[in-house]
């Protein structure tokens, strides 16, 4: 039975992989710091004919994660989608930009560090890093800065794993309607176009998947005209003012 990890699972996007993935002879192990949450979406699963096993785990404590991949056993698949934001803004505290680091980027490691030595051994496995857009475009401070570093980790170890067996695709959604957008008033794709982009990967990994679809575009309009980027961002902080 394969043995799936989720972080960030009590919402949001992982909850909705967990609940696209927790198919009978699946076993999802579900991980996110709010135990009750954990169990609800626990239990979706189970009575839909899946195993789920909840594991309530702060990410930014280097023994939970060590607990969690435990009680996980051997790892098919790892999907690193738990994440924070924060203001864009240079003034972010010391504080938040740590906590930034911890999920965004240091558990993401820390958990592909765990886990690729069974898949290696296995010959087989798969490995889903949850980035963002802002992580090729500058728009969100210290949160980019996380995205940005993820890309070059998982272009890194995609790099490293070649010829292992072991798949490792990194995922970028746009703005995509979860708890870190409920401030936002336009109307916004949900979070089973990113679930789409996770169950591609697992039939077929590749280097990157940028969704929605119309991003592609803004990325490469900003890796090859950034003075554009720049001007949008001048104009919106000065009506902001």
């Amino acid at each position: 039975m394969p043995v799936v990890i989720i972080t960030g699972a009590s919402s949001g996007i992982g909850r909705a992989t967990a609940l696209r993935l927790g198919r009978p002879g699946t076993t999802v192990v579900l991980a996110a710091r709010r135990g009750s949450e954990l169990a609800e979406v626990a239990a979706q699963i189970e009575a839909n004919g899946g195993t789920a096993l909840p594991v309530p785990t702060d990410l930014a404590d280097p023994a939970q994660i060590t607990a969690l991949v435990e009680k996980a056993g051997t790892v098919d698949v790892l999907i690193n989608n738990a994440g924070l934001g924060g203001a864009s803004s240079v003034l972010t505290d010391d504080a938040t930009v740590t906590a930034m680091v911890d999920v965004n980027l240091q558990a993401p490691i820390r958990l592909m560090r765990a886990v690729v030595p069974s898949m290696r051994a296995a010959g087989s496995g798969s490995i889903i890093n949850i980035g963002s857009v802002a992580g090729e475009i500058g728009i969100s401070g210290a949160y980019s800065a996380t995205k940005f570093a993820l890309r070059g980790m998982t272009d890194s170890v995609r790099r490293e794993l070649a010829g292992t067996g072991i798949g490792v695709t990194l995922i970028e959604p746009g703005y995509i309607a979860t708890e870190l957008t409920a401030h936002r008033k336009s109307r916004l794709p949900g979070p089973e176009i990113v679930v789409d982009a996770i169950e591609r990967a697992l039939r077929r990994p590749r280097r990157r998947i940028v969704v929605p679809l119309r991003y592609r575009l803004a990325i490469a309009a900003a890796s090859a005209l950034p003075q554009i980027v720049d001007r949008a961002y001048a104009g919106k902080a000065a009506r902001a003012r």
